[in-house]
């Protein structure tokens, strides 16, 4: 870990999301605040799936690099959008004093290292969720921004929903009660991603900068494109894909502050017989205990079950909030219900909504304008991100794991700590210091 950084920002104390009903909590302003009519410059990096979704969906920008080491893939996202560039290097993109900003959307495993760099350059950054693909790396990425004071969105756009604050801000304005326990779940049909051995990548792929700064293996076609979520090398398996948007707004809704102290879960593969890494079937629970007193602590239970159509509430990802005055259930599938202690419905409106940019994208741009923090800024994605990475560990070596929340280790457990980071190619340029 970096030592250098401890007097920019505490490992024991972290801000406090604002509920009034200002736009967002104001931070010292980024440097590098562009004027009122000035258009961002954008380099992508990343034309997937999430790459494509967000071509030409920045207000007020202009994408002038698109990059991705499969030049079919870039090709297609630069015709599409009009971009200037197309590149497979992303230090291309770094090196270009003219962008003012990168939208991430690559594998896991290049999140951080890739935003990292990208701090250091001088860019602001949008990250895709999760928006690293350990601990470690999430914690130097929150320091890198603030040591270099850019504006880190991450792509967790529930955040930026109106009815994900609605629900918010009713239990801030204390409608159910005190909130003691949230519950979240992943609930869908995946598919199986088969047997394969190793072969030669597909023409055109720089495979090479495809695994990046990882753990080199060679290349498999069921650990590519899209598959690589469910490979300890390169994704964070349901947990991280789904979980960073159910956990981070049950979280959200909770209102606790900072790192779990104990993690339990079960789980494993009881569905897919396939190379898929991750399980397809978990509980994990989180707890923090607050000063230890009767009313303080406060328990989050996430599910996963990914071979199954059968939802609560008919919603596959939702979370649900059990208060000492009644219950609220919200999905980011557009559906709420509000219950009181009588087991009542309820149809309210909060008192004193949260003024927010709804528009996700347009809050990233927003943010860079004026300085401020964003919706889902990098401080909210690290703390939740580390549910994540959390639960995959102990689903991982199928024990409770102590946590330090001050120390940020996991007490009396080499292994699963080791886990809190990763193993990298040796000398690799990407590799973020640090780790």
């Amino acid at each position: 870990m970096n030592s250098g950084v401890e007097e920019s920002i505490s490992r024991r104390t972290f801000l406090k999301q604002v509920s009034t009903g200002a736009a967002v909590a104001l931070a010292a302003p980024a440097s590098g605040v562009l004027g009122a009519n000035e258009r961002l410059t954008l380099g992508l990096i990343g034309c997937g799936n999430m790459g494509n979704a967000h071509l030409r969906a920045f207000p007020d920008a202009h994408l002038a690099y698109v990059c991705d080491p499969d030049q079919q893939r870039c090709q297609k996202a630069k015709e599409k959008s009009g971009a200037t560039h197309a590149v497979s290097d992303l230090r291309r993109i770094l090196d270009d004093k003219s962008v003012d900003a990168v939208v991430i959307a690559t594998c896991d495993h290049w999140h951080a290292p890739a935003a990292i760099m990208a701090c250091e350059a001088g860019k602001h950054v949008y990250v895709e969720k999760p928006c690293s693909h350990n601990f470690r790396e999430g914690r130097l990425l929150l320091e890198a921004a603030r040591r270099h004071n850019r504006v880190v969105q991450v792509g967790t756009q529930y955040r930026s929903h109106p009815l994900i604050n609605k629900a918010i801000q009713l239990i801030r304005e204390g409608l159910i009660g005190d909130v003691l326990v949230a519950r979240a779940w992943n609930v869908e049909l995946r598919r199986d991603i088969g047997k394969m051995q190793p072969s030669e990548p597909p023409p055109g792929v720089d495979y090479d900068m495809w695994v990046g700064p990882a753990e080199f293996v060679p290349f498999q076609r069921n650990r590519f494109h899209y598959e690589w979520h469910w490979w300890y090398n390169f994704g964070t398996g349901s947990m991280g894909n789904s979980g960073s948007h159910d956990m981070d707004y049950a979280r959200w809704g909770l209102g606790v502050e900072g790192h779990p102290s104990r993690v339990c879960g079960l789980g494993g593969k009881y569905f897919f017989d396939d190379d898929q890494e991750f399980e397809d079937t978990s509980t994990v629970v989180f707890e923090w205990p607050g000063d230890g007193k009767v009313g303080s602590k406060r328990q989050l239970i996430y599910e996963i079950r990914i071979w199954s159509n059968n939802f609560p509430y008919g919603c596959d990802m939702a979370a649900e909030f059990f208060g000492t005055q009644g219950t609220i259930m919200v999905s980011l599938r557009g559906k709420i219900q509000i219950l009181d202690a009588k087991n009542q419905l309820l149809d309210v409106e909060p008192k004193n909504p949260r003024q927010i940019i709804t528009n996700h994208r347009a809050d990233f741009v927003d943010a860079v304008r004026t300085g401020r923090r964003p919706n889902a800024d990098i401080e909210d994605g690290f703390l939740s991100g580390t549910l994540c990475h959390l639960g995959n560990i102990c689903m991982r070596v199928g024990r409770t794991l102590q946590f330090d929340p001050q120390n940020e280790q996991i007490i009396g457990d080499k292994e699963a700590n080791n886990l809190l980071g990763r193993n990298y190619r040796k000398n690799h340029w990407a590799i973020p210091q640090g780790v």
